[in-house]
């Protein structure tokens, strides 16, 4: 309460001055034109009267009002109570300001939680996902311990691609933790589209002989200005969704116009309606395709669709990626799939050149 009563004096010492020496004025005035003294003395307890009236009743405002202040922020930081109404403009420019940081908190905080569940959730699903290819592992050294050398040899290519598979979910979840700030993990340089795409080819080489799945691959003389490490990310889930669903034929990897790119089922996410787009990177497969429904949802957090329900290979997260790494390369990415005759992933790599007025 000294607290409140030392800021009270503090906020209105000065009005108080100012009446006081008003009446002080007025006295000596009144005093010179020779005034009875009865009068003058009246006039001076009349206006001391009313100058602690005054300042009483200021003080039980202030102690009211300080009140409903400190109720409004007694529950900080879980809750914010209603402000009582403002009686000048820097309080009210507080209890604005006060009002938006708590919200912002409210925002961030829902933010975090969405967040954290999404990754629990993510990671309770890939702990599953990963226990597949490790059970599928013990199995096959089982196998090799117990059949003759034929079998074993058949066991060793199985085991070989079921550790691949471990390892791209591992990448994957390191990638999924790092995707939220590559910005200070990037480098953009000029490469040539040919150099990224034989990264790719190189790293899924046995997976193509382990499936007997063709690659047909028109070479890609075009440049592309891009971070290297990202953009191998991106076509590297290409192919893997590509082997991932394609149980028998080929894939194939070419540049075609963009132009070309209008008709058909299509899941497109571009960065910008600005970009231009001469020619485009596709891969092609032709797996057991995409359903129309599921389609324009391949690019959401989690979403697996029937074909990933089904098989029980998809996290959901991996279009998500690239659709997220795309976005922060600047490039668009789209993808046209029939169900049952395959899909067609189409990546526009170019970028809108700068116009400069003279």
């Amino acid at each position: 309460m000294k607290k409140v009563f030392a800021a009270y004096l503090k906020k209105s010492w000065k009005n108080m001055l100012f009446y006081l020496g008003f009446l002080g004025i007025l006295y000596l005035v009144l005093y010179l034109y020779n005034i009875r003294q009865d009068a003058l003395r009246y006039m001076i307890l009349l206006g001391g009267f009313f100058c602690l009236s005054a300042g009483m009743l200021g003080l039980i405002h202030y102690l009211r009002h300080y009140e409903k202040v400190a109720q409004a922020v007694k529950g900080l930081p879980d809750e914010l109570g209603e402000f009582p109404e403002s009686e000048e403009i820097t309080e009210e420019t507080y209890q604005n300001r006060l009002t938006e940081l708590f919200e912002d908190k409210n925002a961030l905080e829902s933010k975090m939680r969405i967040g954290y569940q999404e990754m629990q959730d993510y990671y309770g699903m890939w702990v599953h996902q990963i226990k597949t290819p490790i059970s599928a592992m013990n199995l096959l050294l089982q196998t090799m311990e117990e059949n003759n050398e034929e079998q074993r040899k058949e066991a060793v290519k199985e085991l070989k691609l079921e550790l691949f598979k471990t390892e791209q979910y591992v990448e994957m979840v390191l990638t999924y933790l790092r995707v939220g700030d590559i910005s200070s993990d990037m480098m953009l340089c000029w490469y040539k589209i040919d150099t990224l795409i034989r990264q790719a080819v190189r790293k899924y080489s046995q997976m193509f002989i382990l499936k007997k799945i063709k690659l047909n691959y028109e070479e890609c003389r075009q440049m592309v200005l891009t971070d290297e490490k990202w953009m191998v990310f991106v076509l590297e889930q290409i192919l893997s969704n590509a082997l991932k669903y394609t149980k028998k034929g080929a894939i194939s990897i070419y540049t075609e116009p963009g132009e070309n790119l209008e008709a058909g089922n299509v899941a497109v996410h571009k960065k910008g309606q600005e970009e231009s787009v001469h020619s485009v990177l596709v891969i092609e497969d032709t797996g057991i395709g995409i359903s129309k429904e599921d389609l324009p949802r391949v690019f959401e957090k989690g979403f697996t669709g029937y074909n990933g329900r089904q098989d029980k290979k998809s996290t959901g997260i991996g279009l998500y990626l690239c659709k997220s790494v795309c976005e922060k390369l600047n490039h668009d990415i789209a993808i046209y799939s029939v169900q049952g005759k395959g899909t067609k992933v189409v990546l526009g790599l170019s970028r809108r050149e700068l116009q400069c007025d003279d």
